[in-house]
């Protein structure tokens, strides 16, 4: 027992994920430690639908990237955060910790291919190697949604309406979450006209970012250092008045009957530092959850990553996966996932396999979702097959009078059953489905 020891734990390990990774399991889920790939898949196709009716193009880029592209815009401070290392060529490289940079820098290398403004989204997968917590892993997957080269507010206020429509695809209302418009342009003058210490501006910003998570002892420390005081700070948070920048974004939203869902709140600063202008977050009212969703703009990213030779505004924002399905978790708005099959082949008969492979191929090819057994089974097992996979129907190819084979299909919540000349199956079993939106079998 003991000589098997050392080769057990060895196993053991391999079947563990990394800490802060997920593993995705079709539903029913084997654990509640598991994440869905069925919900994944539902989260993705409304965040694609979202976009496509605000007319946003889907692009995508490698997951690993130059090291130089995020220490270039964020620091080299940064490093701590990512997985980084040397590749086999002897590059400095890394894996994408967010989506902004390789867009900036697709832009820039292809700018002039498309017309302005360019309006795209991705759902990259992303990761950062820091401390895990409640909506917080070392991975995730994220809607990203960009608009480059427009610099009136009506874009602003686009990219808003978008991440409010988006969100209310699952079903949340305005009783649910609320987005907090505020403007790094405000905070910047805010800081001149206090004669706040300039070499200290940056962190002022990490400063007012922080403000509702550290104490206000350790706020009014850290505003101290940068010439500011926490009573002026509070005052201009409380007044909440809508700056010249943003005056324009909230008629915008209001026009369209959005403006239930937004509110001025100086309290979003936005931590990255290479964010401009308006900035927002969309939080859940009830507080319960990190931020849904962030961003703001960003006009002179393409600038810093083309070397200066591009210079293009942009803005844009990023919704995690994480934090969403753990809101519509706890709002019971995910459906019921259930595999479901159009039909189920039974071949009960062996020497009738090669016609029932024969018409499996054609329901498939007619869009049906269809299995049979791989090998021979008992009846009674077939059948209990078609159950477990809650399918609609069952079909079974039996000796017609004529020598052809014969479909008999039988629809399984309704008992009801039709036999039909084989070349006539497909279609009829198509058209049936079609016209009955089948539901999975409970």
């Amino acid at each position: 027992m003991v000589a098997f020891g050392p080769r057990l734990s060895k196993l053991l390990r391999l079947m563990e994920r990394l800490p802060g990774f997920r593993d995705f399991y079709p539903e029913p889920l084997p654990h509640a430690d598991t994440w869905s790939a069925d919900a994944r898949q539902f989260v993705f196709s409304q965040w694609r639908e979202t976009a496509r009716r605000y007319g946003f193009r889907e692009y995508d880029g490698p997951p690993l990237e130059p090291l130089e592209l995020f220490t270039t815009k964020s620091g080299t401070e940064i490093v701590g955060q990512l997985y980084n290392f040397q590749d086999k060529g002897g590059r400095e490289v890394a894996l994408r910790p967010e989506m902004t940079p390789t867009l900036a820098r697709m832009i820039a290398a292809h700018e002039r291919s498309y017309k302005k403004p360019v309006k795209w989204f991705a759902i990259p997968q992303l990761f950062r190697y820091e401390r895990q917590q409640k909506g917080r892993l070392r991975e995730h997957f994220q809607f990203n949604a960009d608009i480059i080269g427009e610099t009136d507010p009506a874009a602003d206020a686009e990219l808003i309406a978008l991440l409010i429509d988006t969100l209310r695809a699952f079903g949340l209302t305005e009783e649910d979450f609320v987005v907090r418009l505020s403007s790094r342009n405000a905070w910047r003058e805010f800081f001149a006209r206090h004669q706040g210490d300039p070499a200290r501006e940056y962190d002022f910003y990490q400063a007012i970012d922080k403000l509702e998570r550290d104490t206000p002892e350790e706020s009014e420390r850290k505003l101290a250092a940068t010439g500011m005081r926490l009573e002026q700070v509070k005052a201009f948070i409380e007044r909440a008045e809508p700056t010249a920048e943003l005056t324009p974004v909230l008629a915008n939203l209001a026009a369209r009957g959005l403006e239930r869902f937004v509110r001025v709140d100086y309290h979003v600063i936005r931590g990255l530092a290479y964010y401009t202008g308006a900035v927002f977050e969309a939080f859940d009212r009830k507080g319960e959850f990190r931020a849904i969703a962030g961003g703001g703009r960003y006009d002179n990213l393409v600038e810093l990553i083309s070397g200066g030779r591009i210079k293009l505004p942009a803005l844009g924002f990023g919704m995690g996966d994480v934090v969403l399905l753990e809101l519509l978790r706890h709002r019971s708005l995910l459906p019921a996932f259930e595999a479901g099959l159009d039909a189920f082949c039974l071949i009960e008969d062996e020497t009738l396999r090669p016609a029932s492979l024969k018409l499996i191929q054609e329901l498939r090819a007619a869009g049906l979702a269809v299995e049979y057994p791989l090998t021979p089974a008992k009846p009674d097992r077939q059948f209990k097959r078609a159950l477990d996979l809650k399918a609609a129907h069952t079909v079974k190819l039996e000796p017609g009078t004529a020598g052809e084979p014969q479909v008999r299909i039988r629809h399984l919540r309704t008992r009801q059953e039709h036999t039909l000349p084989l070349a006539a199956s497909a279609a009829h079993l198509a058209a049936q489905c079609k016209k009955r939106g089948e539901q999975p079998l409970a």
